[in-house]
């Protein structure tokens, strides 16, 4: 698991899980591999890297060389995703207290907006493989 891009998301967000069939989409290479926050594996990589789920409650990509939540993680996301997504990377000038205010209101008000699914998402069997629970 090493040298993956692995982002944790929240398995029974419907942001969430429009979010990661969005960087699918954009993500022609496949580098990231996916694993909710919910399950054995995430649970597992939250601990190894010392990030409580309650403080970090919706995205975290773990590269090789860093561990990125909240907002940094988006970033982070879209410099590695195809077309001008990766112009998006260019908002990390913005202080993090700022960017984690914003994204913190919206991941605070992500059930009530968008809802919320009674379990984590089932890949399609051409996907599985980039999922790791």
């Amino acid at each position: 698991m090493s040298a993956e891009k692995i982002i944790l998301f929240d398995g029974v967000c419907n942001l969430c899980n429009g979010a990661i069939n969005f960087i699918i989409k954009h993500d022609p290479k496949a580098q990231f591999k996916f694993a909710s926050l919910q399950g054995a594996t995430g649970q597992k990589l939250l601990a190894k890297h010392h990030i409580n789920p309650k403080e970090t409650a919706s995205i975290v990509l773990i590269e090789p060389e860093r561990v990125s939540v909240k907002s940094s993680a988006a970033l982070r996301i879209a410099k590695y995703l195809d077309r001008g997504y990766p112009l998006l990377y260019g908002f990390m000038i913005i202080p993090g207290f700022i960017r984690n205010a914003v994204y913190d209101f919206i991941a605070a008000n992500r059930y009530k907006w968008f809802g919320k699914k009674n379990s984590c998402m089932i890949p399609t069997p051409e996907l599985k493989s980039r999922f790791l629970d």
